[in-house]
C-alpha cells in the first residue's frame, strides 16, 4: 500500500470527523415577518470608508472610563438586583437616575455578596452602552464581582452592540435570555462578548440596515454592507463566536427574522461558556486551583451541557439543575470556592454556623449549601406579539 495512499485515506478520515455548521431545517417555520424592523433591528448609521482606504479595526485593550454627564435611557427600562431568584424577587430597583451617587446607592446592598443582576429591556443604542459602562465602574468600585445581565432586546444599533459586547467582555458578566424575553438583531451581538450565555428565550438575525446610505445603487450600497459586515465578523471572531453568523444574517430580509435553533446558537458561540473565556481561565485556574480542580471543572462543564440544557425548561430550572449537579465534581471546592462553577449562587447563601470543636475529623461544618437558589418556574411563556413590533 503506498504512502500516498496512506495520506490520502487519512485526510479523507480526518474530514469526515470534522463537526460542520448544523443542518438548516424547518426555515419555512423559524422564519417569521416583523412589523418594522427600524422600530428595533439591526441598524448601521456609522460612516463608512471605502473598502481599498478603509484601516483594520483596532479593539482598544483599556475599556473607555465612563463619562458622568446627565444621562437617561429614554427608550428603555433597567433595573438592578442583588438577587438571582427573578420569580420571588421580581427584579429589584429600577434605574431612573443613572448619575454615580444613585448608582452607589443602587449597588451598595450588593457588596455583602458580590453578586448584582442589571436587568434591561429596551433598545441597544448609545444609552444602553453608557449603562453598561457605569454599572461596570461602580461595581469595580465596589468590588462586586459576580455580574448578570439580564437581556429583552428587539435591537437597535450595530455599532453600540459592538461596543457594549466589547465592555462586557472586558468585565466578566454572565447574559441571560430568560422565558419570556427575547434578544433580535443587533442584541445577539451583545450575547458573543460574554463569559456564560443562558438562553431561554427568542434568538433571532436578520440583515443590517443602512438608515445612513447615500447609496443609489446596488453595488454601492453592497460595497457600504462589506464594510458593515467586516467589523462584525472581526468584532466576533475576538470575542469567540463564529464568524459565519455575518454571513446567515446576510441571507434573510430585514422585514424577516430568523430564530436560530438551541443547536445554531452552540455552533455560532452564542451559548453557554465563551471559548475564547474559557481557555483563559483554563489557564489562571491551573495556577491558581491546580490541574486537579481544571480537570473536574471541564468534565462539569460537559455534564452540564449533555444533562441539564432541556429545552423545554426554563432559566430557574437551568439554574438549579447545574447547582445541584455540582456536588457530583465536588464542588463548590474549598480551596478555590469563588472560581467554583456557578459559584454566583453561593455567595447569596449564608453559611451555617461552624460547629463546636471536637467534630470527628476536625473538618469545618460551614458549608456552602447546594440547594438552587433560583426555582424552576412553572412553564415557558411565549414572548408578547408587541415584542417583534
Amino acid at each position: 500500500m503506498s504512502k500516498l495512499y496512506l495520506v490520502l485515506m487519512a485526510s479523507l478520515l480526518l474530514a469526515a470527523c470534522r463537526q460542520g455548521p448544523p443542518p438548516v431545517t424547518a426555515d419555512k417555520d423559524r422564519t417569521i415577518e416583523i412589523a418594522s424592523p427600524e422600530e428595533g433591528g439591526a441598524i448601521s448609521a456609522a460612516p463608512v470608508e471605502a473598502p481599498a482606504a478603509r484601516k483594520p479595526p483596532v479593539h482598544a485593550l483599556q475599556p473607555p472610563q465612563p463619562d458622568w454627564s446627565p444621562l437617561s435611557l429614554a427608550v428603555g427600562e433597567a433595573s438592578l438586583s442583588c438577587e438571582l431568584d427573578y420569580s420571588d424577587q421580581d427584579d429589584g430597583r429600577a434605574l431612573i437616575d443613572l448619575d454615580r451617587s444613585s448608582l452607589l446607592a443602587a449597588l451598595a446592598p450588593c457588596v455583602e455578596h458580590g453578586v448584582l443582576r442589571l436587568r434591561y429591556s429596551g433598545k441597544v443604542n448609545a444609552n444602553f452602552t453608557a449603562l453598561l459602562q457605569r454599572v461596570v465602574a461602580v461595581a469595580d468600585e465596589l468590588k462586586v464581582g459576580k455580574r448578570v445581565l439580564d437581556l429583552n432586546s428587539v435591537g437597535g444599533m450595530i455599532e453600540d452592540a459592538i461596543k457594549a459586547g466589547d465592555a462586557i467582555a472586558d468585565s466578566r458578566w454572565t447574559l441571560w435570555v430568560r422565558e419570556g424575553s427575547v434578544c433580535h438583531s443587533a442584541c445577539v451581538l451583545v450575547l458573543a462578548g460574554g463569559d456564560m450565555r443562558m438562553i431561554r428565550g427568542r434568538v433571532g438575525i436578520h440583515r443590517i440596515i443602512r438608515t445612513s446610505s447615500t447609496a443609489t445603487t446596488r453595488t454601492q450600497l453592497n460595497d457600504e454592507l462589506r464594510v458593515v459586515y467586516g467589523r462584525v465578523r472581526e468584532y466576533l471572531g475576538r470575542n469567540g463566536a463564529a464568524e459565519a453568523m455575518a454571513d446567515q444574517m446576510m441571507s434573510v430580509p430585514n422585514r424577516n427574522l430568523r430564530l436560530l435553533s438551541a443547536d445554531e446558537l452552540q455552533w455560532y458561540g452564542l451559548d453557554g461558556v465563551n471559548p475564547v473565556q474559557d481557555d483563559l481561565d483554563r489557564l489562571r485556574l491551573m495556577r491558581e486551583c491546580g490541574q486537579e480542580f481544571v480537570a473536574r471543572h471541564d468534565a462539569f462543564i460537559r455534564a452540564f451541557e449533555h444533562r441539564c440544557r432541556d429545552e423545554n425548561s426554563g432559566l430557574g430550572a437551568l439554574n438549579a439543575c447545574g447547582v445541584a449537579l455540582r456536588g457530583e465534581f465536588g464542588f463548590p471546592d474549598r480551596s478555590c470556592a469563588i472560581e467554583s462553577p456557578l459559584s454566583e449562587f453561593d455567595m447569596l447563601v449564608t453559611p451555617a454556623p461552624p460547629e463546636p470543636p471536637g467534630v470527628a475529623g476536625g473538618e469545618p461544618a460551614a458549608k456552602v449549601t447546594a440547594e438552587p437558589a433560583v426555582p424552576a418556574p412553572s412553564g415557558v411563556v411565549e414572548p408578547p406579539p408587541a415584542l417583534l413590533d
